[in-house]
This record gives C-alpha cells, structure tokens and sequence, in this order.
C-alpha cells in the first residue's frame, strides 16, 4: 500500500522537552495547541528553522516576539537540551520497518538539535532519506515544503505514510494528498501500523 514511510522526529520517535518549558516561560497564557500555532507561525522560529539566522538571533527575536522572562543564554542553553532521547523501541521499530519499506523523516529542526538527532541519537542510519527544515530551507505545515519532500521521493504522495505529533502538519500532509497520522511514541505509531495494515494486529 505504501512506498515511503516518513515520520517526524521530535514527539514521534524522540522526546522532547521543549513544550512543558516553553508553557512555563509564557505563564501558561496558550495550551498546547495555541503554543504550537504560534511556534509554527512565528518569523523567528520560521527563519531559524529554515537556516536563516543563528542561535543567537533566534534567542532574542523569540524572547522579544513573546515576552519571555529569561535570559538569551539560559535560553540557548535550555533549547540545546529540548530533544531528551529515543522513546523505547524506537531503533527497533525502525529496524523492522526498515526491511520492508523506504524510511524517512521530515522534522522542523535547527543546527542546534539536528546533529544530537542524527549523530547522537544514531538516527542517520535509520533513513534513507533525511528532510531537516534547515538543510531545506522550508518547513511544515507550509505546502511547498511537502511538495518539496514528494519530488525528492520521486512518488505519488498518496503512496507515502506520514506521522507527525502535531495535527496542523498532519492536516497539510493529507491536503497534499498523503496519508496522514497524528502519533506520539511508538505505541500509537504501531497502532497506525496495525491500523493500515502494515502490521498484523497483536492477539489478545
């Protein structure tokens, strides 16, 4: 049913710290989904994300854009250590995938984290294809960067499965015509697999 599976990274197959910290610098004032609208909508995160400005410009636009009450260092220095580790199972999860179909991953990212996720973490040897937004210089949810992953998978998006933690990246994957799941950690991503029929349901 399918060619290509791509996954995002951060809430997915890696857990992060980032949400919690960032709902605490602004006093609660969004819930999730609000913070995470506003991430993905806001000029610095968008021009850091895409390799258009250093750690240091992202600190403090981000501070000012949303009033944080900290300072520029303690900021690098908290954002360094959003990406916490693998969930459980990941590696091999990937691994039995990986046997059968074309893996790849697609992540908002930053020259900050995609070398703890790639190197670190050991995720390099996990895909055969690696869309980091600032290596691409565009990022989800916007449709030229889904366009941009479809032409470099040489396939029709509707033979590609993707899995994302957030459902406004998720809306715009099926809007290009993918098939599109909201995921966090490997259970429910193995219930989508059993789900699509790529993994047979577990027997009670």
């Amino acid at each position: 049913m399918f060619d290509f599976i791509v996954f995002d990274l951060g809430g997915v197959l890696v857990e992060l710290t980032g949400v919690p910290t960032m709902l605490a610098w602004t006093r609660n004032k969004y819930d999730v989904e609000a913070l995470w609208e506003k991430w993905l909508h806001s000029p610095a995160v968008r021009a850091f994300e895409t390799g258009r400005s250093t750690p240091d410009q992202f600190a403090e636009e981000l501070i000012k854009e949303m009033n944080l009450p900290v300072a520029k260092h303690e900021f690098i220095d908290r954002l360094i250590h959003w990406p916490r580790g693998l969930f459980p199972g990941v590696p091999q999860l990937l691994d039995k995938l990986g046997a059968n179909y074309e893996l790849a991953c697609f992540s908002n990212s930053n020259k900050l984290h995609w070398p703890i996720l790639m190197h670190d973490m050991g995720l390099e040897t996990k895909f055969s294809y690696q869309f980091g937004s600032h290596l691409i210089g565009k990022v989800k949810p916007d449709k030229e960067a889904f366009d941009y992953v479809i032409k470099q998978l040489n396939c029709d998006p509707a033979s590609v499965l993707f899995l994302d933690d957030n459902i406004i990246n998720v809306k715009s994957a099926l809007k290009n015509g993918m098939v599109a799941y909201r995921v966090q950690g490997p259970q429910e991503i193995e219930r989508v697999l059993e789900q699509t029929g790529i993994f047979k349901p577990k027997v009670a």
